[in-house]
């Protein structure tokens, strides 16, 4: 009896080690620490050259990628650690509710109404509504697209501004996605297309349309692109705020822009003040 007492003793020892072992290694894992295994789910764009666009051999480049990357590795994940997930414009808000995704870095404009929603890190970029247009174009501001052709995607504002502050006369095209539009300006079916100048940028910088295209500078409305995290959650907003701030100190931030938006000639904005929100 004794001897059962003893070996009873020992399994129930021997069980609550096993059991704080396997705690601590699902710690670790959840920390993401160098090393550990961990993973983190970040949210992009797949379909935006220059900022969120997935290669043909299955990799990813473009700015918010490599902002993404570098706040990753100050939260403690390597590169190999991360798992890219392709966030939608219309399901930002419900992928970080859910869990989807730990972050979202994916031109995500930093709203009153958004911020309802979700929290946000940052501003990580300032940029305006633009037009792309030829670089032999004669449209030098938004009054020279009265009768002209403007090119922008379905569903999206961006025309529809254009044409009710600068261009009453201007002749509206909405195709299915900006590389419709790009298209449509090298052929001549189009006279400009307009978005954000950050996602312009990224498309004129593509090799098969280097040196074809260029900005015309006029601002024409800022938008504040930020990291959204799941509302609540101010721990990681807070330190991601903190690798943005180094990201700019060390020289990362200009070396993105430069590498990602350069051949466009892109007039990039200051790296903006954290909270520093521009109306």
């Amino acid at each position: 009896m004794k001897l059962r007492k003893v070996t009873a003793a020992s399994a129930a020892v021997l069980a609550l080690a096993v059991a704080a072992t396997a705690c601590g290694s699902n710690d670790k894992k959840d920390e993401g620490s160098s090393g550990s295994g961990g993973q983190v789910k970040v949210g992009i764009k797949f379909d935006q050259p220059g900022l969120g666009l997935k290669q043909p051999d299955g990799s990813f480049s473009g700015f918010d990628v490599d902002v993404a990357t570098y706040v990753a590795k100050q939260l403690g994940y390597k590169p190999d650690q991360i798992e890219w997930v392709e966030t939608k414009s219309a399901d930002r808000e419900n992928a970080l509710a859910r869990g989807d995704v730990k972050f979202i870095v994916a031109t995500y404009s930093i709203t009153d109404e958004r911020k309802q929603k979700v929290d946000f890190a940052g501003p990580y970029l300032l940029a305006h509504q633009d037009l792309l247009i030829k670089s032999d174009s004669d449209i030098s501001n938004g009054t020279d697209l009265n009768g002209k052709k403007l090119c922008s995607v379905t569903g999206s504002t961006s025309a529809q501004n254009v044409q009710k502050s600068i261009a009453p006369k201007a002749n509206l095209r909405e195709y299915g996605g900006y590389s419709e539009c790009i298209a449509g300006l090298q052929s001549g079916a189009v006279d400009a297309v307009t978005t954000d100048d950050s996602i312009l940028a990224g498309f004129a910088s593509q090799d098969k349309y280097k040196g074809q295209f260029k900005l015309a500078g006029l601002k024409l409305s800022n938008e504040n692109y930020g990291i959204g995290v799941k509302k609540g959650d101010t721990a990681t907003m807070d330190k991601i705020n903190s690798a943005l701030e180094k990201m700019v100190s060390d020289g990362s931030w200009d070396a993105a822009v430069k590498k990602n938006f350069g051949p466009a000639d892109y007039k990039n904005e200051p790296a903006p003040k954290i909270g520093d929100i521009v109306k």
